[in-house]
């Protein structure tokens, strides 16, 4: 697979990806294959069933969710998109940066959505009793 083809993939991906919204969920589900693994901090399963549930869930516990993708690199097999996640959550607003690491099948499909962001200081921090140890963990560390 040649890294062009990877790449106007990976950016039809993202633009599903930044039009996420309840009823563009089947649309997004559409550009990846059945049995779609997709992992990030919290989860760790297959299946385009799982993935549509997983962001139903995400656009009922939180408020205004929205994904801008703000770079993508590509290579013959993966590509890579630099995002923003935005919500709101109990008159909260959350700002959280990540990327994904999503690989295409012979298909053409997303194969593997794997999220990778630091869910310790952009998000654990930020809940009351448990940021406090986070926080005192990471000052014991550092020395």
């Amino acid at each position: 697979m040649h890294s062009d083809t990877t790449l106007s993939r990976a950016r039809r991906y993202a633009d599903a990806y930044e039009a996420l919204a309840p009823d563009t969920i089947d649309a997004l589900c559409a550009l990846v294959a059945k049995n779609v693994r997709f992992r990030d901090p919290f989860s760790d399963f297959a299946g385009r069933e799982r993935l549509a549930a997983v962001f139903r869930h995400m656009f009922e516990g939180l408020s205004e969710p929205s994904f801008t993708v703000t770079d993508i690199a590509a290579g013959d097999h993966a590509a890579y998109l630099r995002w923003d996640f935005t919500f709101s959550y109990r008159a909260r607003a959350f700002r959280i940066e990540g990327m994904s690491e999503v690989r295409f099948g012979e298909d053409g499909l997303v194969s593997e959505h794997l999220d990778h962001w630091d869910s310790g200081s952009q998000v654990y921090l930020h809940v009351p009793v448990l940021g406090r140890v986070i926080a005192f963990i990471r000052r014991k560390l550092a020395g």
